[in-house]
């Protein structure tokens, strides 16, 4: 007897917390078919059970040298096989000469590609949208960035990705939206942007 209604309150818990995790992932994805929802809630127990799986030891490390070596950027481009003639593209690199450290951080977050310039400098990036709103973005929301500048251009660069990862970008307001977000991101490095909000108002 005693041992049934430890079953039955073993199996309540586990009800309670799937109904949790359930909620939140409808709420994330803002869904309303049960495909859909099912889906959602996969992503997020991946991403969980990843995040998981990484020393926290490197989780810092690396969020350490991003702090110092990494960007987050977007590039806007004239594209006439595109929806409204421009590609935006969202992306995370790190630049460094050691490409044995490089690979080590790709191995780690489970994307990206390296590639290496004629002066020897070597560039992990990802500029898949899926990778950097299911891996890069919950990655450095866990292991956090200890300057404050990179902290707001990474707040900002998470607004960018949600945007293009619901595929919002590809109306006008939404294209306008993240252009406007864009002037905000590394906007203390000097930069002459070829390519304008005000050019679209």
């Amino acid at each position: 007897m005693r041992e049934n209604l430890d079953e039955r309150q073993a199996a309540l818990e586990v009800s309670d917390t799937t109904h949790v995790i359930v909620d939140h992932a409808v709420t994330m994805c803002s869904v309303q078919t049960i495909r859909r929802k099912d889906f959602c809630f996969q992503i997020i127990m991946d991403t969980e059970k990843w995040l998981k799986s990484i020393e926290t030891k490197h989780g810092y490390y690396i969020a350490g040298f991003t702090d110092g070596e990494g960007s987050f950027n977007v590039s806007v481009k004239k594209r006439t096989d595109y929806k409204n003639n421009w590609k935006l593209a969202a992306s995370f690199n790190i630049s460094q000469k050691d490409r044995v450290i490089l690979a080590l951080i790709k191995k780690i977050l489970g994307c990206g590609r390296l590639r290496e310039r004629k002066d020897g400098i070597v560039y992990f990036e990802v500029t898949n949208i899926t990778s950097l709103q299911e891996k890069i973005i919950p990655f450095f929301k866990k292991f956090s960035f200890l300057s404050a500048r990179k902290k707001q251009n990474f707040a900002i660069f998470k607004k960018i990705v949600k945007l293009m990862y619901n595929k919002e970008h590809l109306d006008p307001g939404g294209f306008k939206q993240v252009l406007k977000l864009r002037a905000k991101l590394n906007d203390d490095a000097g930069r002459n942007r070829k390519y304008t909000l005000e050019m679209f108002n």
